[in-house]
């Protein structure tokens, strides 16, 4: 069985864990770094980076979770998510993980008041997904081995480097789980990968 952690500090971690279980692989909230050695794939979810950031610090967590993503295991940020994979954040000396080459702008569609739905092609899951925007960041650039999955508004929303994909909008709060089986559909990928 696939087994897909879901970081559990802060965020919306239980939807997540329907959307894991939804696509066929099981779903654990990571709690503890030593959990990390138990799954196959991570989901880093939404929430407040900031927070996260701290959490994550408080329990440790930032090494590990750095030594995850590079020992090749997959690893699919949402929104927040997002914010910490990425190697550069917009008016932010220090970005977080440092995982995936972008450049990325915190709450870049506005507040809280402005979260909105929209339908959107994303590349090699689907041409009408339901996104929903909830203070979303976007992705102002990316590196030349970052492919961009989709846009909005010539804003990247979501991209994929190697095993770490990423979206501004949150795939888990919708009954459509075709972007977390594109995730899982990676996890198996890697799971024989680094087995052989």
């Amino acid at each position: 069985m696939t087994i897909i952690g879901v970081l559990g500090l802060q965020g919306a971690v239980r939807e997540h864990i329907r959307s894991v279980e939804a696509s066929g692989a099981e779903g654990i909230i990571i709690k503890r770094k030593e959990q990390l050695d138990e799954i196959d794939g991570l989901i880093l979810p939404g929430g407040e980076s900031t927070t996260m950031r701290r959490l994550i610090d408080k329990y440790d967590f930032l090494d590990a979770l750095k030594q995850f993503g590079q020992s090749g295991k997959p690893i699919f940020g949402t929104c927040a998510g997002l914010i910490l994979l990425a190697n550069e954040i917009v008016g932010q000396d220090h970005a977080h993980l440092e995982l995936m080459d972008m450049k990325v702008q915190r709450n870049a569609f506005g507040r809280q008041k402005e979260s909105f739905e929209a339908k959107l092609e994303v590349k090699g899951v689907a041409d009408d997904f339901e996104a929903v925007f909830i203070r979303a960041p976007y992705v102002v650039e990316v590196g030349t081995d970052v492919e961009v999955l989709a846009t909005f508004n010539d804003a990247i929303v979501a991209a994929k480097q190697g095993h770490y994909l990423c979206s501004a909008f949150h795939p888990e709060l919708t009954d459509d789980h075709r972007l977390t089986a594109y995730f899982v559909e990676m996890v198996k990928t890697s799971k024989k990968e680094l087995a052989s």
